[in-house]
């Protein structure tokens, strides 16, 4: 009959021989690194040993969060060691909030900010946007002489600020710097810009008590019949994209434009009674 083996009893079995309560949990420190030890009974009533081991990190924290760390423990707490403890606490990944009205950030940045100024030392700070030179724009002594398209004239620039200016034709205007907006470049490409706005402000109507319902379509076959149309615009809620309830209407001719007031004012429109009128109040 063969010899049974000899069975070697486990360590937990030591342990309950020696002595039936628990051991005490153990914390050894080793190259950055807690390991802690503890002893407990499973659900099958066995002593079981728990081995954790936790990674040591120094993290940067700001001033309340590190002063909170240091309060006292109280309750069944209060002879713990610092930091969490597990029988107590639940460890869980750390939740960063950060406010909008932060006090701290809102310093924060102004420092950047004044250290950003002095690190520049004696270099250009302040440059002007009219001439480019080392001072403010609303300073700048050449900011009534600009001409059009951000230039200074070739004669305005120089140490005499006081000086007579020289209008285009070479004669003296009298010591002021100021340049009519007629005499400047481009004089001639705005006055035509503003001929052009002016025509199209003399056949525009505004259509006013629209339903929400109503699309660019509608409003199209609606005035198409007074004649031909040069611009329309709807206007239009940005987020639900539903009409306002006006539209102008930009007509090629101005007796179209008057023939669509006299038939589509007081007009039923979609359950709704159109109001049209002339864009702009023009004399008869």
């Amino acid at each position: 009959m063969p010899v049974a083996e000899e069975v070697k009893s486990s360590w937990a079995d030591e342990v309950e021989l020696e002595g039936g309560s628990l051991p005490p949990p153990t914390e050894v420190f080793d190259n950055g690194l807690k390991i802690v030890t503890e002893y407990s009974y499973n659900d099958e009533d066995k002593k079981v040993k728990i081995v954790r081991t936790y990674k040591i990190e120094k993290r940067v924290v700001s001033k309340s969060i590190a002063l909170r760390k240091t309060w006292k423990k109280f309750g069944e707490s209060a002879n713990d060691k610092p930091g969490p403890n597990p029988a107590t606490t639940i460890v869980a990944e750390d939740v960063y909030m950060q406010y909008i009205t932060s006090k701290e950030e809102d310093n924060k940045q102004e420092d950047e900010g004044l250290d950003k100024l002095k690190a520049l030392g004696d270099k250009n700070v302040v440059k002007c946007r009219t001439c480019s030179g080392d001072h403010w724009t609303s300073k700048c002594p050449w900011k009534d002489t600009m001409l059009a398209g951000g230039k200074v004239p070739d004669d305005k620039k120089g140490p005499a600020i006081g000086g007579p200016s020289v209008s285009s034709d070479g004669n003296k205007a009298g010591g002021s710097k100021y340049i009519p907006p007629s005499m400047r470049d481009g004089a001639a490409k705005r006055t035509d810009s503003l001929n052009v706005a002016r025509r199209d402000d003399a056949t525009a109507i505004r259509i006013t008590n629209l339903s929400e319902s109503t699309t660019e379509t509608d409003l199209e076959d609606l005035v198409k019949p007074f004649g031909p149309i040069q611009k329309l615009y709807l206007a239009k809620d940005k987020q639900a994209g539903f009409c306002k309830g006006f539209a102008y209407i930009h007509f090629k001719f101005r007796n179209d434009a008057a023939k669509a007031i006299a038939m589509l004012n007081g007009h039923g429109y979609d359950h709704l009674i159109l109001t049209v009128d002339w864009s702009k109040p023009h004399p008869n």
